[in-house]
């Protein structure tokens, strides 16, 4: 249920023409104008709501220990109240479908599917599949799945571990993975190398793969790209995203191409990969390589990534829209990421030092408010 007409004055407000002293009207769920109830945002900043292109942090909510994800819709509303303290009004699930079983499995993303058909969301909850190349002879029940839910953004994953097997090594974690699985170390091995030698073929599949996905109107990206010439040939399929580009010459490349480079905001709080010899995403956002940030497996991360480029001399005009309008284009969402009239009622109230979020709207509806915000709204 939307909020009765209220109007936000005496803010500052982040606009397309830059942060500027102006009320903000919201009516039946949209920015508006009209007759409203004043509520006085003295010392706030109005910004609009993060649009999350890409998060694992919800699979803490939905299993916080191995085998304990017995209520999805429980975990969903304990997800929804992480995003919305953190301003987060559109999330993107990045859920898998992949050999690797567990929370991984084709079985769990039908599931968490499902529950979130059933579950009454407030803010904006959506699948990204996250679709591995090696899982190739699924497709088809990975597409029926995707008709089904109305999955509008997939992205193609390869977690093989082709360096470890072609010398003879135990893959990472094989342990702990097959555990996670339901298989044993040595079912799990086989499995992997199984799919190995398969991988020609799942290469030889993708286009066939992409061109279903794109003429059903998908969005199609890739993960973890490792050279530019591997991110060309994705690109002649169509594959026009690309999320954590491993190198700072391929996210130049996509870039220079026209491809949408996605990085992860915890890398550029950090100032660096929390992988050994990872790239630092700081840097690239500072060279204008980057279209958008999203949490990875942090949602407190976006707000914390723009604090961080304010730190380095940027404008709140020049990073915020890497947390919002960036990624609602990336994702064809033409309604949010900007306050301007007649798009969604997504937005979110900071103090000055973008410390903490006061409120958080979506479509709206609060999803989050406290300690000063509260007492203006009941003043």
């Amino acid at each position: 249920m939307s909020l009765p007409p209220i109007r936000f004055v005496n803010a500052r407000v982040l606009t397309p023409e830059g942060l500027v002293a102006q009320p903000v009207t919201i009516a039946d769920g949209v920015i508006a104008d009209g007759p409203a109830r004043e509520v006085d945002l003295s010392g706030l900043v109005v910004l609009p709501g993060i649009v999350d292109a890409h998060g694992d942090g919800f699979e803490r909510h939905l299993a916080p220990r191995r085998g304990a994800a017995t209520d999805l819709g429980q975990g969903l509303r304990a997800v929804e109240g992480e995003l919305a303290a953190n301003g987060i009004t559109t999330a993107m699930l990045a859920q898998f479908w992949s050999w690797e079983g567990g929370m991984r499995s084709p079985k769990f993303a039908q599931a968490l599917c499902a529950a979130l058909q059933a579950h009454d969301a407030r803010a904006c909850l959506r699948v990204q599949l996250r679709f591995e190349v090696g899982c190739h002879a699924d497709f088809d029940a990975a597409l029926a799945m995707i008709d089904q839910y109305g999955i509008g953004y997939v992205v193609l994953n390869d977690h093989l571990p082709h360096e470890a097997i072609a010398k003879g090594r135990p893959p990472p974690g094989l342990t702990g993975q097959a555990l996670k699985s339901g298989r044993s170390p040595d079912d799990h091995r086989a499995l992997i190398e199984r799919l190995i030698g398969d991988a020609g073929a799942a290469h030889a599949a993708l286009p066939s793969l992409v061109a279903a996905l794109t003429g059903r109107g998908v969005r199609v990206g890739s993960h973890d790209d490792g050279n530019s010439d591997d991110r060309a040939a994705l690109r002649a399929m169509n594959v026009t995203i690309t999320e954590f580009p491993l190198t700072a010459d391929v996210a130049a490349a996509a870039h220079a191409a026209g491809d949408r480079v996605v990085l992860g905001a915890p890398n550029v709080v950090r100032g660096g990969s929390h992988k050994k010899g990872g790239m630092n995403a700081r840097d690239v956002v500072l060279a204008a390589h980057c279209d958008a940030l999203a949490s990875d497996y942090h949602y407190p991360a976006p707000l914390g990534a723009v604090r961080a480029l304010l730190a380095q001399g940027w404008s709140l005009s020049e990073a915020w829209p890497l947390v919002s309008s960036g990624p609602a284009r990336l994702l064809g969402m033409a309604d949010r990421g900007s306050l301007i009239k007649g798009s969604r009622a997504d937005l979110i109230v900071v103090d000055q030092g973008l410390r903490q979020v006061q409120a958080t709207i979506a479509g709206g509806v609060f999803t989050h408010a406290m300690g000063e915000m509260v007492e203006r709204l009941i003043a």
